[in-house]
């Protein structure tokens, strides 16, 4: 018997031959895969039944006519009722957190989005404070349920929403940020692999802070004993408090921004370390690498997005040359460099090729010791490449 739910909604009907990808997985349906929507004209957010050419069922998602991506799924093979579906996807993210996060870890990604069945969704929980991000006009529809099944779930001290950023924008949304549901917090202290962290939600980026480095910050402290360590676009000081930890001899840490540098200051007070054991430098971190006649054991090289666009890749490419460059001259023989890209536009191949032709600028051989992305609590959806955007290198001199 055909779930009722499906009876009441809009029916999305595919070219003959596109519904490979979102039966492999891809929840993003682009416009062009779509033959009709019947009734047609759906409003923004509205959920929808997806069915292949010939009328079979494929699942349900929710459509935005407006956007390109123009239906996000959230259920393959079946129609439930929204309510089902969201208490069924967060305790299913909440299990899985429960498996993977350390002991010593309060902070983490409790939904990541597609990768969690829920697109457009993003909650952070730091300890009893939960920050939420909508990103979607579909998942805008969901938001009361889902402060509803989060309350009964984990009865949390406040549920913060954060929701700003160019998807929203693309949704035709403002940018939103609200109390939910509990009482106000402005701040608070969470606990990431034993450090603490003070946590920022009136200012801090995203939600407060970026979780999904937690792993690789574990990683620097694991190989910063005795090391000489530049924390290159530190925001917060998470790479840096990782570092002393692990027994650095010496860690220098560099941003633009003097509030995160002042968070950063505050974090190394909070875990009882001395003011000196950060020398905190405020200014630009590629010239700094480029004209500082120190060398360092370890670097770790985070910066922010370069591309915000897929226009901007090319020019975002010459950038991670630049500086991956710049970083690679500064490294001590026999030292380690751990690379990023944030930049949902420039993809992971164009990225270990920018560094290939930086260490070739620089005039070092460096050995690949490991690929790097964000930890476990972001899980991806195996068939949605487009949902991976983190992609670190830890190298190693020859």
């Amino acid at each position: 018997m055909a779930n009722p739910v499906s009876a009441t909604l809009a029916r999305a009907i595919l070219k003959r031959g596109r519904e490979g990808p979102v039966r492999g997985g891809n929840p993003w349906i682009f416009s062009q895969a779509i033959e009709r929507i019947e009734p047609p004209s759906p409003e923004a957010g509205a959920l929808v039944t997806v069915h292949d050419a010939s009328g079979a069922l494929i699942g349900m998602g929710y459509c935005n006519p407006a956007t390109t991506i123009a239906i996000r799924m959230i259920a393959w093979g079946e129609t439930p009722t929204i309510e089902e579906l969201v208490v069924r996807r967060l305790k299913g993210a909440l299990e899985l957190r429960r498996r993977i996060i350390r002991d010593d870890t309060n902070a983490y990604r409790l939904v990541n989005g597609d990768g969690d069945g829920l697109s457009g969704v993003v909650v952070d929980r730091f300890g009893d404070v939960l920050v939420m991000q909508i990103l979607t006009a579909g998942a805008e529809r969901m938001r009361p349920t889902i402060v509803a099944a989060l309350n009964e779930l984990l009865h949390p001290r406040s549920i913060i929403e954060r929701s700003h950023g160019a998807v929203r924008k693309q949704e035709g949304l403002e940018d939103y940020t609200a109390v939910l549901a509990g009482e106000p917090v402005t701040e608070t202290i969470a606990v990431e692999n034993g450090i603490k962290i003070r946590i920022d939600f009136e200012h801090g980026q995203k939600t407060g802070y970026f979780l999904d480095q937690r792993d690789n910050r574990a990683m620097a402290g694991a190989i910063a004993s005795g090391a000489r360590v530049l924390d290159a676009f530190c925001y917060q000081g998470g790479f840096s408090l990782a570092a002393i930890a692990g027994g650095a001899s010496k860690v220098v840490a560099v941003d633009t921004s003097a509030r995160a540098l002042e968070i950063a200051r505050r974090n190394l007070e909070l875990n009882g370390h001395p003011a000196s054991a950060v020398e905190f430098v405020h200014g630009e971190a590629g010239k700094f690498m480029a004209e500082t006649a120190n060398r360092f054991d370890l670097i770790v090289l985070d910066p922010p997005p370069l591309a915000g666009s897929r226009g901007d890749a090319e020019r975002a490419g010459r950038l991670y040359v630049e500086l991956n460059t710049v970083a690679m001259r500064a490294i001590a023989p026999g030292g380690r460099l751990m690379t990023f890209s944030c930049s949902t536009h420039f993809r992971a191949d164009d990225f270990v090729r920018a560094v290939r032709f930086a260490a070739s600028n620089a005039g070092r051989t460096l050995r690949l010791l490991a690929h790097l992305g964000p930890g476990p609590d972001h899980p991806v959806l195996l068939g949605h490449g487009e949902g991976e955007y983190l992609t670190g290198l830890l190298l190693a001199d020859l």
